[in-house]
């Protein structure tokens, strides 16, 4: 069988997460600027990049498959923590993290026959962290490229005493939310 959909992005954790579904994908990463426009709120800022995302593939693609985007952002204070600037600004992230309550708002943006989005929002609580541990996982390189300086399917997952939602959501796509954008599409991943 020949590919089912097009991946509008090339973090390896989708892509492992969509395979995880037995689903045939094309990967075709796209060039955003992600950064936050003034002013805006999270939740917006989400919906807006995964949008943005499917869309632009959506205009260079050859393809008529359906596109899947999608974007992941750490809340704290109703600020988004983007993706580490260097190592203090890792260590100043998972300071702030540490022994609080932060959310991951993970947007997905389907088009196809139509255009459909969802928004996953998981609560992610931190135990709190020792300054040694964070210069640490700093040393490990899994901070560099991920949203708030941690990976939860990583060893940032040793920072983490619980979780209110998608799992998924927090590594980068919700897999329930992803399945019922799929099955509007016509793609039921069990049948």
């Amino acid at each position: 069988m020949g590919a089912q959909l097009i991946l509008a992005s090339a973090s390896p954790r989708r892509k492992e997460l969509l395979e995880q579904l037995k689903l045939k994908i094309i990967i075709q990463p796209v060039d955003l600027d992600e950064t936050p426009k003034p002013g805006e709120k999270p939740l917006a800022y989400v919906e807006r990049v995964a949008a943005e995302k499917s869309q632009l593939c959506a205009a260079v693609s050859t393809t008529i498959l359906p596109i899947l985007a999608a974007d992941t952002a750490v809340i704290l204070d109703e600020t988004i923590l983007g993706k580490p600037k260097n190592k203090d600004d890792a260590m100043a992230m998972l300071s702030r993290l540490s022994g609080r309550t932060h959310q991951v708002f993970s947007a997905v943006s389907l088009r196809g026959k139509a255009h459909w989005n969802t928004v996953s929002i998981t609560e992610v609580t931190f135990r709190k962290i020792k300054e040694i541990e964070m210069q640490a996982y700093w040393e490990s390189g899994e901070p560099v490229d991920k949203a708030g300086s941690y990976a939860i399917q990583g060893l940032g997952g040793l920072f983490v005493e619980s979780i209110k939602g998608s799992y998924s959501g927090v590594v980068g796509l919700p897999l329930f939310e992803t399945a019922q954008l799929l099955s509007k599409q016509g793609i039921d991943l069990l049948v």
